[in-house]
């Protein structure tokens, strides 16, 4: 296919405001794709390009070659320039970047050029979001919609879901499963501004998780392998030994474990959020979900492709040699209830126990977990698990969380669980989010024990409570600050995600809740961004997400919204996030009419 047809799509995709229409446009260049250009073609209609990183920044896109007169370039011919980009390393190598980009555009109309620069600056604006996609490959491969957005989750890849619908149709993606050592979209937690309203959703008894301060990470173990990934699906096993060594002592042959990781002072209390962020900041990490973009495929497209994907190993080197279970000594508050020495597979069975035993106050660090910390040279970073999705060849996500719940108390220690009591009424509730917050957490998760694992969606199952609202906003522009903030980068400007354009409403401005640390860090971070400097505004590309509390909303005719956030403050920024995960305008318009809570 002509690389200039998937650009025609793009703006006409961007000029239509109807979905159904949208959806048809997708679905038709789809089709069009050779079976070796679905990977990158579907890449390019979602707004990104395969090749995850490539060297090019902005400032290497500001000054571009004469457009071609005529167009040549095929999906193909972009798709493997951007490769040889994207390899370009060593000595020499910002010269060499700049050759090749410059061949690139020199073979570009004027129409590709404007396409390939919003592509390698992550500003394609064109409202194809990802269910956009999902329901164009179901049109274009003429298979089931929900067998494509279940393999969506599943893999975390829309380019290998494209390429297994169409080339191999339902049949393939019905082959499409949990793997262990691959990613899958994590299950998340819709929000409610009370435990009351949260158990109006989830029904009695329920489950209350403490909400921990920490960070979402996902845990696959294959033998001695282990991976972990990030809520984005990113891996970063070698950054976080103490995970690695944590789940090298469990009883299971196979595991996928959900959790989160915090770093805890020496009372047992959450350090600031940045401290656990910055050993896993995402932009060092490598997308999981990349390398096994082959698999489903028919077999000559796989060839075709893995002779140009690098293979990921499952995880990091070992840390240590694999060691018998090393259970942390039980206390008062936890005792153990993990089988040493289990080998066999495990069916879970029966309902999961009334209260499991996990303090609110996360337990210390086990033995394992404190000298694997020793080789980062930072705090501990303690991995506390509250599901499980695989266990030694059985898939759980189906299952009621009763029962994955019961087999994660029988395979993890009880001081590696999430704090978890069952509730049976309001007060009960109550109590378990006033002790999550004494404790110096987020607040709670109130969870239905009937629900499966959701992988990737926020459905009514879990419902979290925090005590303020919160959004999690994109920053689109800074201001310059004055006084003793001169010379750094202060007022933040703040939007919240339009999903049917695909870009950003702005709702306000805070430079409330910043230390000094986070102005140094946020001056760097948006020079980075930046894609206008003024003397009074640096406006940014639309990336990095940022968590804000807030006291409400308000009507304003001050902003393209007509709203307001009310005494907003920077809560912390979310690294873990993309752009395309943040919150809606939608959402904000639910607060401002008092239909949900943040």
């Amino acid at each position: 296919m002509r690389f200039l047809d998937l650009v025609a799509t793009s703006a006409a995709v961007s000029a239509t405001s109807g979905r159904r229409a949208k959806v048809e446009l997708l679905a038709a260049a789809l089709r069009g794709l050779a079976p070796d250009e679905i990977p990158a073609g579907s890449a390019y209609l979602a707004g990104e390009l395969r090749q995850r990183q490539t060297g090019v920044g902005y400032a290497a896109l500001r000054e571009l070659p004469p457009p071609a007169a005529q167009p040549v370039l095929t999906v193909t011919d972009v798709d493997t320039a951007i490769d040889a980009i994207a390899a370009v390393a060593g000595p020499g190598s910002q010269a060499r970047r700049r050759e090749l980009l410059g061949r690139l555009f020199t073979a570009a109309t004027a129409d590709e050029q404007q396409m390939l620069v919003r592509l390698f600056s992550g500003e394609l604006r064109q409202g194809a979001q990802a269910g956009l996609l999902a329901d164009a490959i179901a049109r274009a491969a003429e298979v089931p919609l929900p067998a494509v957005r279940r393999a969506l989750l599943l893999t975390g890849d829309l380019k290998m879901v494209a390429a297994t619908a169409l080339t191999g149709g339902a049949a393939a993606l019905g082959e499409i499963t949990l793997r262990v050592g691959r990613p899958l979209a994590p299950m998340l937690a819709q929000s409610a501004p009370s435990v009351d309203q949260a158990l109006a959703v989830t029904g009695t008894p329920a489950v209350v998780d403490v909400k921990l301060d920490g960070i979402r990470i996902q845990v696959h173990r294959s033998g001695d392998e282990i991976a972990v990934f990030t809520r984005s699906l990113d891996e970063i096993t070698s950054r976080v030994p103490e995970v690695v060594a944590a789940v090298r002592t469990l009883p299971a042959r196979e595991i996928v474990l959900d959790g989160e990781a915090i770093a805890l002072d020496a009372a047992g209390r959450p350090r600031p959020f940045q401290e656990t962020a910055s050993r896993a900041a995402t932009r060092a990490a490598t997308r999981g979900a990349r390398p096994s973009a082959t698999a489903g495929l028919s077999a000559e497209v796989a060839a075709e492709q893995s002779a140009n994907e690098p293979v990921r190993s499952f995880g990091a080197a070992p840390v240590g040699p694999a060691a018998p279970a090393d259970r942390a000594t039980p206390t008062d508050s936890a005792t153990t209830t993990g089988r040493a020495g289990h080998q066999e597979p495990a069916t879970p069975v029966g309902p999961a126990p009334a209260q499991l035993p996990a303090p609110v106050r996360p337990a210390p660090a086990a033995p394992a977990v404190r000298a694997a910390a020793g080789s980062t040279g930072t705090s501990v970073l303690t991995p506390y698990f509250f599901d499980l999705l695989h266990l030694d060849g059985t898939d759980l996500l189906d299952a009621p969380g009763r029962e994955r719940w019961a087999a994660l108390a029988e395979t993890v220690a009880a001081p590696q669980l999430v704090g978890r009591v069952t509730v049976e009424n309001v007060l009960a509730a109550a109590d378990a989010f006033a002790a999550a917050l004494d404790a110096g957490q987020e607040g709670v998760v109130v969870k239905s024990p009937d629900a499966p694992y959701e992988a990737g969606r926020r459905g009514g199952g879990w419902i979290k409570v925090k005590p303020r609202h919160t959004l999690d906003l994109v920053v689109l522009a800074v201001e310059w600050g004055s006084g003793r903030r001169r010379g750094l980068l202060s007022n933040l400007h703040l939007g919240a995600r339009d999903p049917d354009t695909g870009g950003f409403v702005m709702l306000g401005k805070t430079f409330k809740g910043l230390t000094d640390e986070l102005l140094r860090w946020q001056t760097e971070r948006f020079l980075e961004l930046a894609v206008e400097r003024g003397d009074w505004v640096v406006r940014v590309r639309p990336e990095q997400v940022v968590e804000i509390a807030f006291d409400g909303v308000q009507t304003s005719p001050r902003y393209p919204g007509g709203m307001a956030l009310r005494f907003a403050r920077v809560v912390r920024y979310r690294d873990d996030k993309s752009a395309a995960e943040a919150d809606t305008i939608d959402m904000v318009r639910a607060i401002h009419t008092g239909r949900v809570g943040g």
